[in-house]
């Protein structure tokens, strides 16, 4: 079948073609609009020229309405619509909405944490309660509890993941929400862990007498890099610029892809790490994406005699932080840029490091500008008695 002949208007992406209309049988305009919404192409109608009394200039309206997100889609119109079906038939509990949120959300990446929440903490308690019967209590009783046991960003992260979940049931019309705000508890927990340099020299050394094939590199790369777990784990060789002497982070904590400079420590580790046949640097079984190390780094940690709550591999991201936050000669934006932080708020945990740092480099001018004066005036002091005295008469 031939496409139909497409007419342009006055207006920028509004276009018609030609069509009968329903009620008359006579010609009618049937008007669409075209345009980009987070980069993808667009084509869609806008509505007939008699029948839904359009016209090149509504058209164009709706075509900037949509461009704003003011008005949306007629997928999303559609998907909503849909979403209101379901509504109806039958009750969207929260058992429901999270089988359907996660449905929605495959490629989440804290898809698999969030499971372990759900399924230990609120699934027994509000699971087959629809969010438009619960009541502050319920939420109080959860909060409660888990304060007991957990620390307070860890109850944070499961209330917010039940807000997470009524807010996707209301956004898609499954379901109405709750008739209260859920409150967050505020987290407190933000841990800088540190090592001494005794205690370095002494983790360094069971690095070396560690023979796990990834452990121990892993453990100096974090050191060397200030990289994160995650990062670690999905570092591929195509990621590592040698020649330009640069580390490319795809999909970071922070969202947008980064780059880190190759320091010549992680150079020679990484030109001296044996390669396999598999993409990955620090390949896991069978060459796949490596998921855990924790067995291994930990046995490292306790052979250092460092404490139980160092953290092996994201304490030593740290360790790196903390390193070059006291050396005094970093600021706390190239600090952000090195952690690829991506809010200098996340940075400021290190700020009285450097502050500490330039306290002392201050005093130091101090003592060096005293002892100049002490100098001098010593001096002064040696010429006046050396100096020849008058003769009494």
């Amino acid at each position: 079948m031939p496409a139909e002949k497409r007419y342009k208007t006055k207006y920028p992406g509004v276009y018609y073609v030609m069509g009968t209309a329903v009620a008359t049988g006579k010609p009618e305009k049937i008007y669409y609009i075209r345009y980009r919404k987070d980069g993808k192409p667009i084509d869609e109608k806008a509505g007939r020229q008699y029948q839904d009394d359009m016209t090149p200039a509504r058209a164009a309206q709706h075509r900037a309405k949509r461009i704003d997100g003011k008005e949306p889609t007629n997928k999303e119109k559609r998907e909503a619509l849909e979403a209101k079906k379901k509504a109806q038939e039958g009750k969207w509990t929260i058992n429901r909405l999270w089988t359907e949120y996660k449905f929605n959300n495959p490629n989440l990446k804290s898809l698999s944490i969030d499971e372990n929440r759900f399924a230990n903490y609120i699934k027994s308690d509000l699971g087959k309660k629809e969010p438009k019967n619960l009541v502050p209590l319920d939420i109080d009783r959860i909060r409660i509890k888990l304060s007991k046991t957990k620390k307070s960003g860890t109850v944070k992260n499961i209330l917010e993941l039940i807000r997470r979940i009524i807010n996707f049931g209301t956004k898609k019309n499954l379901c109405l929400g709750v008739s209260f705000k859920i409150e967050m508890p505020r987290a407190n927990n933000q841990k800088t862990e540190d090592l001494s340099p005794e205690q370095l020299k002494v983790l360094l050394e069971a690095i070396e007498n560690n023979d796990h094939p990834q452990a121990g590199p892993m453990m100096k790369m974090a050191l060397f890099s200030g990289m994160r777990r995650g990062e670690l784990f999905k570092l591929e060789w195509d990621d590592i610029d040698f020649d330009r002497g640069f580390i490319y982070i795809r999909d970071p904590k922070g969202g947008l892809d980064q780059k880190i400079p190759l320091n010549e420590a992680a150079r020679n580790l990484l030109e001296t790490h044996p390669r396999t046949k598999s993409s990955f640097v620090f390949p896991g079984r069978g060459g796949k994406q490596r998921t855990d190390i924790h067995h291994a780094v930990n046995e490292i940690r306790d052979d250092a005699g460092l404490p139980k709550d160092f953290r092996a591999l994201h304490g030593l991201r740290h360790v790196y932080a903390s390193m070059l936050a006291s050396s005094g000669q970093v600021d706390l934006y190239t600090l952000q840029k090195l952690l690829t932080h991506k809010s200098p708020m996340m940075t400021q945990r290190y700020a009285h490091l450097r502050d500490e740092a330039l306290r002392k480099a201050s005093e130091l001018a101090g003592s060096i500008i005293e002892e100049a004066a002490k100098t001098k005036q010593d001096d002064n002091e040696t010429k006046t008695q050396n100096r020849p005295q008058p003769e009494v008469v």
